[in-house]
């Protein structure tokens, strides 16, 4: 029976260990404005802010976006001196980043959780593999 939970525990860590590597390939945050934006009188960095603040921010600037289209002033529209599809895709880019960084750690959480609920004796077996290993290098 333990041996069961054991196996079951080992496949759920790999499962987290791929998704995890494929968390890292994805893109970093590297901003193609300066992060300071000025949005109706109030002056945000987007490097502080939270997700909920990027969603109202992308919200609001989808907004004069389309009134920008609708008036054929898009090419021509900046918002403190870049375009706005620039403050778009680096606030689009910011989120991602953030969501990225809560997976790794919704998986940190679960991984910690299974390495608990492994019994003492896979504990030991993998610790003596992880020795093994270092001295066959």
């Amino acid at each position: 029976m333990v041996n069961n939970n054991d196996q079951k525990i080992l496949e759920l860590k790999k499962q987290i260990e791929e998704k995890k590597s494929k968390l890292s390939k994805s893109q970093k945050f590297a901003p193609v404005t300066n992060c300071s934006i000025e949005v109706d009188g109030v002056r945000y960095n987007i490097q502080v802010l939270q997700k909920e603040q990027i969603i109202t921010l992308l919200v609001k600037l989808n907004t004069y976006v389309i009134a920008a289209k609708d008036l054929d002033l898009l090419s021509e529209y900046k918002i403190t001196g870049y375009n706005v599809m620039d403050w778009i895709s680096d606030l689009k880019a910011k989120l991602d980043n953030l969501s990225r960084k809560e997976e790794e750690q919704k998986l940190k959480v679960m991984e910690a959780k299974l390495d608990q609920l492994l019994s003492n004796e896979k504990k030991v077996e993998l610790e003596l593999g992880e020795i093994e290993n270092m001295l066959n290098e």
